[in-house]
């Protein structure tokens, strides 16, 4: 696992040392979670950042009338946690969990803090992270109160190709703001389309 994540870390545009990559890989603790195994339960402080290795997880929350919301998927090759929860060690209001097995790393706090301090560019890429997620939630928020449902869709398709076939639709239906109805037929009429 700490392979895959050593040579995500090189393809990336950072400026740290093969050695500086080897020390964060081997920081992190390596872990198998299974389909429907939650990683975080709403009411929980989340004390973890998480890099997917391999697999799918869902970050979502439970509304009032029991409906659940998913704000967002981690497919492979991205990292997922509940950024404010963890910052400031309180309950979290989200889940996390698995939509299928998945290999996974995790650094708690603690570790990750103390490579942050020990490791200056790992600041520089983690706030390039951070940043880069704030302005991909925005985007998403944007297009969640000005595009149609067809273009929330498609924005769907684009931003996650081929994740259409691991999850459920009523779960892209809560993701896209949209009934599990209305996402049938964007999909029958895009089909349709396809064919003529």
């Amino acid at each position: 696992m700490v392979a895959v994540f050593e040579n995500y870390m090189k393809a990336q545009d950072t400026t740290l040392s093969n050695e500086e990559i080897r020390l964060v890989g081997a920081a992190a603790i390596e872990k198998t979670v299974y389909k429907k195994q939650t990683l975080l339960q709403a009411g929980e402080v989340c004390r973890y950042k998480v890099f997917i290795v391999k697999g799918l997880l869902r970050t979502y929350r439970i509304g009032a009338d029991g409906s659940e919301h998913v704000v967002q998927f981690s497919p492979e090759l991205t990292w997922t946690t509940d950024g404010e929860s963890y910052a400031n060690r309180t309950p979290s209001s989200y889940s996390i969990d698995a939509l299928e097995d998945s290999q996974i790393l995790m650094w708690g706090r603690d570790r990750f803090d103390a490579l942050l301090d020990q490791i200056p560019a790992l600041k520089n890429f983690s706030d390039r992270l951070i940043f880069r997620n704030l302005n991909a939630s925005r985007n998403r928020i944007y297009k969640a109160i000005s595009s149609t449902p067809t273009e929330k869709y498609e924005d769907f398709v684009k931003t996650y190709p081929g994740l259409l076939l691991h999850i459920p639709l009523r779960m892209v239906a809560s993701y896209l703001g949209v009934s599990l109805k209305t996402l049938n037929r964007i999909r029958h009429s895009q089909l349709q389309h396809e064919v003529k």
